[in-house]
């Protein structure tokens, strides 16, 4: 009897080509499209794509509507962190209470034994595995997900190249425009900027003060949403004749505190909200503390819910609200919250 796999359908090349490896490896797919955000437009475009998608590959496609939950899950938690000063990785906070989360649960309604998606990674079910294709790999942003789910996902892009993919589409006929097709945004719900979306919930743009590391006024900003940590321009330093960088965001006061590249150099590091996937408390591994970053070394002590990274080189720019990934060799061993 065929195992049943649910994948998740976007109408990009990614999950279509995924859909077709595995109806060739011989499971019977069904897919699923999710209705996310509300950009105006977007699952129009989207939705007929995945449509087309579904009924090249001869499979099914259902559609869900996740907004309210998407917009609870995920947007509010995105405009709350900018609010704090601090910098948000909704991607990683969308795959586990959706994508791997309201997905999973869709998938045992239809009897699914598995569930897939179009990401660039690998697991062996008990780890998730960087991809092949390192310069596509999206481990990090898979850092949050429960534990328990990992026996039952697949990812067949996994250990192909994303050049490889694109010509396997291009060569299909009937697929060969979802070859050419734009990549997707980073952050699906962010048309232009992230500045435009927060701009419909509060008031991003309130000047203030700029501060050195001493306290002092020397310059204005355009308000402290506009800025992340590492950021050196869109704010002014009288009389300043080197590069001034972010180093820390006061939202209380709307003020921003900048200095020279060398004060944004950060050894120890606190986070929360540990995600394990085995169980370790004091260790030395590789920590990426964002994404397209190469692994840093470090030792790690976990205590509960909290934990202390100890670099043993200096990372720039480390921001409160991004995610701090370990990674043993190529395998994700789990990660935390920046605080």
């Amino acid at each position: 009897m065929k195992k049943k796999v649910l994948i998740g359908m976007s109408g990009g090349v990614d999950s279509t080509v995924s859909t077709l490896l595995l109806l060739e490896e011989g499971y019977e797919v069904e897919g699923l499209y999710m209705k996310l955000h509300t950009a105006p437009g977007y699952h129009e475009i989207h939705l007929a794509r995945a449509q087309k998608a579904a009924d090249f590959a001869g499979i099914k496609l259902h559609v869900l509507d996740l907004q309210d939950v998407f917009q609870k899950k995920v947007v509010d938690p995105f405009i709350k962190t900018y609010k704090e000063g601090e910098t948000p990785n909704p991607c990683a906070l969308c795959n586990r209470s959706l994508k791997f989360g309201e997905m999973l649960d869709f998938a045992d309604k239809i009897g699914a034994d598995f569930l897939a998606t179009g990401h660039y990674l690998q697991t062996d079910g008990k780890h998730l595995i960087q991809a092949k294709d390192d310069t596509k790999d999206q481990s990090y942003f898979l850092f949050y997900i429960d534990k328990k789910v990992l026996p039952r996902l697949l990812f067949p892009l996994g250990n192909r190249l994303k050049s490889d993919i694109k010509k396997c589409a291009a060569s299909i006929e009937g697929l060969e425009t979802f070859a050419s097709q734009s990549e997707s945004h980073e952050i699906c719900f962010v048309d232009t900027t992230y500045t435009d979306v927060l701009k419909e919930y509060v008031e991003v743009d309130k000047a203030g003060e700029v501060l050195d590391s001493d306290g002092n006024v020397v310059g204005e900003h355009k308000g402290y949403m506009h800025y992340t940590i590492g950021k050196r321009r869109g704010f002014t330093v009288k009389g300043a004749h080197e590069p001034h960088y972010v180093t820390k965001i006061l939202p209380k006061t709307n003020q921003i505190v900048v200095g020279l590249k060398d004060e944004l150099k950060e050894y120890d590091v606190k986070i929360r909200d540990i995600n394990m996937f085995d169980e370790r408390n004091s260790f030395d591994t590789l920590v990426k503390l964002r994404y397209r970053t190469k692994g840093v070394p470090c030792h790690v002590e976990l205590s509960g819910d909290k934990g202390v990274i100890k670099l043993k080189e200096p990372v720039l720019g480390v921001a409160k609200g991004q995610a701090a990934v370990f990674y043993d060799g190529d395998k994700l061993i789990g990660g935390g919250w920046i605080e």
